[in-house]
Parts: structure tokens; sequence; C-alpha cells
């Protein structure tokens, strides 16, 4: 495999690859890539006759209680902690109580 070099003409030579190696990383562009974050509020496992007898207003019992913390995930992996909060009017938010470290998140992938 080879690597970018400069000829005596001052023109970068490619790669086996036809990419440049000395390629520079514009932050802006990957802190611009969209992500999708998702609260897990909790679970529960239903039998499909139960799931087929679900009709509005059914309440379905998660595994979590009232002031357990929720978690928040990137990419289904958890990456933080949080309790949900009432924003103004009627809106929903979680505030960031715990940040799971680099190393847990990766043990728990």
């Amino acid at each position: 495999m080879s690597e970018t070099t400069e000829d005596q003409d001052g023109e970068e030579d490619v790669d086996s690859k036809g990419s440049e190696s000395h390629s520079i990383i514009d932050h802006s562009v990957v802190l611009s890539i969209p992500i999708v974050l998702n609260v897990e509020v909790g679970k529960t496992k239903l039998k499909l006759r139960d799931l087929m007898a679900v009709a509005q207003g059914t309440v379905l019992e998660l595994d979590r209680t009232e002031g357990d913390l929720m978690d928040i995930k990137v990419n289904e992996s958890v990456i933080a902690k949080g309790e949900v909060v009432t924003l103004s009017g009627s809106k929903l938010g979680i505030r960031v109580l715990e940040i799971v470290s680099p190393l847990e998140r990766i043990r728990s992938a």
C-alpha cells in the first residue's frame, strides 16, 4: 500500500485507494453530523395476546418506578442517565444527572 508523497514538482501523489492521506478533518462538519438521541423510560415484556388486547386508555406497567434514572442513549449505547422534567407549556425534557464514562460505554456495547 503506497502513501501520499510530494514529488519534485510539488504535486501530491495519492495512495493506492485514490484518496489523499494528508486530508484535514473539518471539525465543524463532524460536529454538524446529526445523531439520534433516545431516552428510555422503561421496558416491559408482554405476551402477544396481551399486546393484541391493548386499546386506547390501556396502561402498560414498566420496569421502572417514579424517581428512577432514565437511560439516555445514542446509537443504542447508554451515554448518560437523567430524570424527566417538565418544561414550559406541556413539553417534557430530561435533566442529565450522570455521564457514563467512555470505558463503561465500551464494556456495555
